[in-house]
């Protein structure tokens, strides 16, 4: 019989410190991902139609809305979507493209307000070799960013380090969001 030293399970000793993140396997295996494209199977379909907290949503329009990114690059990393399930910007009607725009600018003020940061990233991938995750469903990435919170644990440990849980994070950036209660607004269905 043989039996292990205490500590002999694991990484050898190494001086390093190790941060598991084993709720990202499901986001690195796909296993989030709806099965297709189909507006039944898509996420950002279902999201308005359920309650905010749960869902993430930070603030609502009458055609677009606003929800965290459930794997977020940063915290406060919003995301704004219009209901219609469409996959391509240039197939937003006129009046989507101007609330997609409205609301992103409410994001990065709101964004500001709370956390105060030095820049942004705006984005929207188009397709999946473009990036998107949920390729058939549009949204623009609005990214708060401040000088260092990129590091070496992305590309070396790929794991990324957040000071904030998306609970607190929605409640602050929903707090923070200008105009009306966001969740005075008509549920979408």
């Amino acid at each position: 019989m043989v039996v292990d030293e205490p500590g002999a399970f694991g990484p050898p000793e190494d001086h390093y410190q190790r941060l598991w993140n084993p709720h990202r396997l499901v986001y690195i295996g796909g296993e989030a991902k709806p099965a297709d494209g189909s507006e039944q199977r898509c996420p950002f379909c279902r999201i308005p139609r359920g309650d905010d907290e749960q869902g993430l949503v930070v603030a609502r329009g009458e055609r677009c809305y606003v929800v965290l990114n459930l794997y977020p690059y940063n915290s406060g990393h919003m995301m704004v979507l219009p209901y219609r399930h469409v996959s391509d910007y240039t197939d937003l009607d006129d009046a989507e493209t101007v609330e997609l725009a409205a609301m992103t600018q409410a994001a990065m003020r709101t964004a500001r307000a709370a956390y105060a940061p030095a820049g942004f990233n705006l984005g929207v991938n188009q397709g999946e070799v473009a990036g998107a995750g949920i390729a058939a469903h549009l949204h623009q990435h609005v990214v708060p960013r401040w000088p260092g919170d990129s590091n070496f644990l992305p590309v070396v440990a790929q794991t990324k380090s957040l000071p904030e849980l998306l609970s607190d994070t929605r409640r602050r950036l929903a707090d923070a969001w200008p105009g009306p209660d966001p969740r005075a607004v008509p549920r979408h269905t």
